[in-house]
């Protein structure tokens, strides 16, 4: 069938998202075509656009990596499948972004993203930035009621690597005091909610004044401007020693961020937005016993959880703007203006 879609055949600017007519073939066994309703838009999203220094992108390519829709018809044993989680064609699904083998060991042991074939949906293969797309039926999760297609979408990478980072990784205990930088961003928000929903104090820094009283109205406990002040000169204004600290900021705050923990201190990453390299002065890592914990993404069982807290209203999404689908090069626009707070979602 002929759908339209975006698509990336070099990198660039806005300037390189095309909007072009694609034949989709039909959905092959164990696959399903969904309807595009929403799509959230990610730092990931820029990445596969802009390019990465040592890194090749499977161009060209569709972007989109956190989809929500409609399923529209259905593959080869697929209704078989599909009928124990109460799934058919006209069924709101989420589509899991992570794409693995689903046999290896990594994949039994609940860990699919250390599959050696690990991908996701939007950087390795064609994305949700269409009107159509097909994808496997593992990687279909029935929308709960209670979610809009819009509040689904934007819970998908961010709150899932949040919760990797945090309940897998660092394992947060209540009573901790978390530091979570770029208050603002998606996978930030997503931290923020979910440390304050495990008991945990959380600070954290953002880059303007209106964004002090949305990162509170999240829960945070202490917001920082860090274009005004040194955020570690105003931690110790605080008074509180950091166990935990998500940093995907990147060479602007590494160093510091490993200076502010407390001993047997874990620092959490997911990213580096302003740039990947860092110095680091190891005795602070082994001198306090600290920890350094990578993380991309998680698991598919992990996000059942995710999609289930958020039914019961104990993850609550916040959605910054939401732009047609046409409107796709001013979502990325936004994103990279840094001032949003929350997700962009584009729709159709």
């Amino acid at each position: 069938m002929k759908i339209k879609a975006w698509r990336i055949e070099k990198h660039g600017g806005v300037e390189v998202l095309q909007r072009k007519d694609l034949d989709l073939p039909d959905p092959g066994p164990m696959q399903v075509r969904v309807k595009v309703q929403a799509v959230a838009l990610n730092h990931l999203d820029l990445w596969v656009r802009k390019g990465v220094p040592g890194h090749k992108f499977p161009l060209p390519m569709t972007p989109g990596c956190d989809v929500v829709g409609k399923v529209a018809a259905l593959g080869p044993g697929s209704a078989e499948s599909l009928a124990k989680d109460g799934i058919q064609v006209g069924s709101e699904v989420v589509v899991s972004p992570g794409v693995s083998c689903g046999h290896c060991e990594a994949c039994l042991s609940g860990f699919d993203p250390l599959c050696p074939s690990y991908g996701i949906i939007g950087e390795t293969m064609d994305g949700g930035c269409a009107d159509f797309i097909n994808v496997s039926v593992a990687n279909l999760i029935l929308k709960p009621a209670s979610l809009s297609v819009t509040q689904a979408a934007a819970l998908l990478i961010p709150y899932l690597t949040a919760w990797t980072m945090l309940v897998r990784k660092a394992q947060l205990k209540p009573g901790e005091n978390v530091l979570v930088h770029a208050g603002g961003s998606g996978v930030s928000i997503a931290c923020i909610e979910i440390a304050k929903m495990l008991g945990a104090t959380v600070i954290t820094t953002v880059g303007t004044d209106d964004k002090i009283a949305k990162a509170k109205q999240l829960g945070a406990d202490h917001v920082i401007n860090y274009k005004q002040t040194r955020f570690r000169d105003e931690l110790k204004k605080i008074g509180k020693k950091v166990s935990i600290v998500v940093d995907h900021v990147g060479s602007e705050t590494f160093a510091e961020s490993i200076k502010s923990l407390t001993w047997g201190g874990r620092l959490v990453t997911c990213g580096a937005t302003s740039g990947p390299m860092v110095e680091i002065d190891l005795r602070h890592i082994f001198f306090k016993n600290i920890s350094i914990l990578g993380t991309t993404m998680g698991s598919k069982g992990d996000l059942h959880e995710i999609l289930n807290l958020a039914a019961q209203g104990k993850l609550k999404p916040v959605i910054d703007h939401v732009y047609p689908m046409d409107q796709l090069p001013q979502a990325h626009e936004r994103l990279e203006s840094r001032a949003a707070f929350g997700k962009l979602v584009v729709t159709q």
